[in-house]
Formats: C-alpha cells, sequence, structure tokens
C-alpha cells in the first residue's frame, strides 16, 4: 500500500467515471471492489464519490444536461498552475474541451485532449488533493497511456508536465516509457506505443489499472455482476493483469501485483 498527502505535479492524481447508468454502477463497483458509494451532490451536478474506508478513491457522474455520458473513465493529471498548464498544452498541439474552472474550494479542473488524440483532465488542489491510497485492494495500481504516435505523446508530457521519463523499452515488440516519481525511486505512469493493436477507429486513450487480490477471481465477479471480459488475466512482467467492461460499457484494468 502507497499512502501520500498530495501527488507529484504531472502525475494521475484522480479518475472519474461518465457513466449513463449511474444506479447500476454505483452498485457494480461497490460490489466488484468493495467502495462505499456516497450520495450524488445536487450543488455539483450530481457528481458523487466512490470512497473506500472513507477515504475517496474516485468519481462518478451522468449525464451532462443535453450531453449524453460515454461510459468512459476520465484520468487527471496534477497541477500547481493549471492556467499555465493548458495555456502550454494548447501551445503543444492539445485541444481544450472544458477550460480551467473553479470546483468550490476543492480546486480548479479543465479537460483537455492531446496531440495524440487522447482525452484526459488535469487537475489544481485546493481543498481536495485527489486520491491519497494506491496499490491496496479497490485503490489505483498504474495509469498507462495507449498511442500510434508514441514519441509526439513522450514529448508533450515532458514539456507540459515536466514529466522526468524512463525508455522501459525501444523496440518495436515493445515501445514503452515512464514517468519517474520525482520524490522517489518508481514510477507512477507510463505511455505505450500501441500501432500494433489499437483497434481501427479507437482512438489514443489513458487506462486506468485497480489493484485487486486476485485477478482471476476479479475477472469471475465482473461477469457475474454484468460486465463483460476484453482480455482475460494473463501473467505479465507487471502483474496479472486483465481488461474489462462495466454493465454500462465503460473500460477499465485490473490488476494483481507479483509477490
Amino acid at each position: 500500500m502507497t499512502t501520500r498527502e498530495s501527488a507529484p505535479i504531472g502525475s494521475p492524481c484522480w479518475a472519474d467515471l461518465w457513466t449513463s447508468d449511474i444506479e447500476g454502477s454505483r452498485r457494480f463497483y461497490s460490489e466488484l471492489f468493495g467502495w462505499e458509494a456516497q450520495e450524488p451532490s445536487p450543488d455539483f451536478g450530481g457528481y458523487f464519490m466512490f470512497t473506500r474506508n472513507g477515504v475517496p478513491t474516485a468519481g462518478g457522474m451522468g449525464d451532462m444536461g443535453e450531453m449524453p455520458a460515454n461510459n468512459t473513465w476520465t484520468i487527471y493529471l496534477a497541477t500547481d498552475d493549471i492556467v499555465k498548464t493548458v495555456e502550454t498544452a494548447q501551445t503543444s498541439g492539445a485541444q481544450v474541451i472544458a477550460p480551467a474552472m473553479a470546483v468550490a474550494d476543492l480546486g480548479l479542473q479543465a479537460t483537455l485532449i492531446d496531440p495524440t488524440g487522447a482525452h484526459y483532465g488535469t487537475w489544481q488542489p485546493g481543498t481536495f488533493p485527489g486520491f491519497t491510497v494506491l496499490n491496496e485492494h479497490g485503490a489505483p495500481s498504474w495509469f498507462e497511456l495507449h498511442t500510434r504516435d508514441y514519441t509526439a505523446a513522450v514529448a508533450f508530457y515532458r514539456t507540459v508536465y515536466r514529466w522526468d521519463t524512463r525508455t522501459v523499452g525501444d523496440s518495436d515488440q515493445f515501445r514503452y516509457t515512464t514517468m519517474r516519481d520525482p520524490e522517489g525511486d518508481g514510477d507512477l505512469a507510463g505511455i505505450m506505443d500501441a500501432r500494433a493493436f489499437l483497434p481501427e477507429g479507437v482512438p489514443a486513450r489513458w487506462s486506468i489499472y485497480w489493484d485487486v487480490e486476485d485477478a482471476d477471481a476479479s475477472v469471475a465477479k465482473v461477469r457475474v455482476l454484468g460486465g463483460s471480459v476484453v482480455l482475460d488475466a494473463q501473467d505479465t512482467p507487471f502483474g496479472r493483469l486483465a481488461t474489462v467492461l462495466d454493465p454500462a460499457g465503460a473500460e477499465f484494468k485490473l490488476r494483481t501485483t507479483n509477490g
């Protein structure tokens, strides 16, 4: 388990679900991970929190006015100056979907599409730092961008979010870069060259891996709860991994770490 008071600048600090089935999603994730689904807040357009042992771990929201939910998870990257970050992102080729706006005293948020086509958010914390517990059952375990333009993606996140990067693999079979933790010796997120396997018409995208005690058992539970499986659990050098969909079609990943 990893606990922290705040996320390092540039690293993933929060994730939320935009779902077409609010009640179904609240039940599904609560039963799958043991989360507690808090009541939707009318002050924040029906946004609600999922908590673990009373600690926020993810957010959720349904349709936004006339905009129907597209059943996706959004990853947010931490910033200490959201105005400058958004400006630098635009200059570096990103598209701004929602400009920086205050969320009460909790912080400031914006949503963008990076130059390679991946949708993501950015968050400047106020009173709310994002998730503070990682790497235990039902908590975030890893974050990863799959993109067809790997070189452009690495350059973008280095420039805009000041990533200190490490090249893990640089072959046609496995081309991968990680963001190094500026406050430790670990890695915080990854960028993968996904040209070989991203389906036609599917844009670049950020993924979240949720830590589970037993990936195979969790995959079986996803099926029981009405979800579906994209990739069954399999062993990798980075743990036992699976890719699944919730009943509304939102994709996420499961990870059981080795040892």
